[in-house]
């Protein structure tokens, strides 16, 4: 859903768009959504985009009510990121973030490769900095390794129109550039961040192991990536329970409609550290 504001005047993200008919009957399908079992017990906050192709939403059940939301990565500013990518939740004990990461784009002239890489800056500044133990899910757009894509060299050797980046580093599918890859493994070591779901799956599964499909018609068909991912601090890894990717075949079932499938963690309560033995 877009921002509310009509064209050509200031958008709210944290609004759902209503001024046109089409809008009103696609706000009225998603309110009656979250006002039916099981989403009543739940709050939902927004940070939308002007347009359908970005924005985030977190839903929390109502009884867990966070000290506190904001919309930016600067934690102290009250605006919304631009395309209304990062939501941040701060409870007692942790902070959950949701952001959706811009693509990283085809060309360097489309200044894609570039708001990439900014993206990138700003999240590793931002891991490094946290207080809290972190959980951090979403659209990442990157997939790390060669073990989180169906067929690694398909996706290394993409072009779009033929064109080749000037750097080596950035060729390939968007997602799946060393580039990206490479910042990726920076942030997740700086931030001594884990990957929920590698840290449970070792091994590559074909059927259920991606959380992104291409197209079921043509050359993407089968082709798959997983750029949809939980991370959670060091300190909280030995309370991951499970993490899962909820479709599975290149008939995308699970995927309800969408080029993503969900993808769900699960963590215990807090582990108490052993207690040391006393000696007579």
């Amino acid at each position: 859903m877009p921002a509310a504001g009509s064209k050509g005047a200031p958008k709210n993200p944290g609004q759902l768009k209503d001024d046109t008919s089409s809008s009103r009957d696609e706000k009225q399908v998603v309110l009656r959504a979250l006002s039916s079992p099981p989403f009543k017990d739940y709050r939902v906050w927004w940070s939308l985009s002007d347009s359908k192709y970005a924005g985030t939403a977190m839903i929390i059940k109502k009884k867990f009510e966070p000290k506190k939301v904001s919309f930016n990565l600067d934690r102290t500013s009250s605006k919304h990121e631009p395309d209304g990518r990062v939501i941040i939740a701060e409870f007692e004990s942790f902070l959950l973030l949701n952001t959706y990461a811009p693509n990283n784009g085809w060309k360097e002239e489309e200044n894609s490769f570039q708001r990439r890489r900014k993206w990138d800056k700003r999240m590793l500044e931002f891991v490094q900095q946290v207080d809290k133990p972190l959980i951090w899910c979403g659209d990442l757009n990157v997939s790390h390794e060669e073990i989180d894509v169906s067929h690694p060299d398909f996706f290394s050797s993409a072009k779009l129109n033929g064109y080749i980046p000037p750097n080596k580093e950035d060729c390939g599918q968007p997602g799946f550039t060393l580039s990206e890859r490479r910042r990726f493994g920076n942030i997740l070591s700086q931030g001594k961040l884990v990957d929920a779901y590698r840290y449970l799956h070792k091994e590559k599964d074909m059927d259920c192991g991606f959380s992104w499909s291409g197209h079921p018609i043509g050359k993407y068909r089968g082709k798959r990536m997983r750029i949809d991912y939980f991370l959670v601090s060091e300190k909280l890894k030995d309370q991951i329970v499970s993490c899962d990717i909820h479709g599975r075949g290149i008939e995308l079932e699970g995927f309800y409609g969408s080029d993503h499938c969900p993808v769900s963690l699960e963590l215990s309560e807090e582990v108490e550290a052993p207690k040391p033995k006393s000696s007579n």
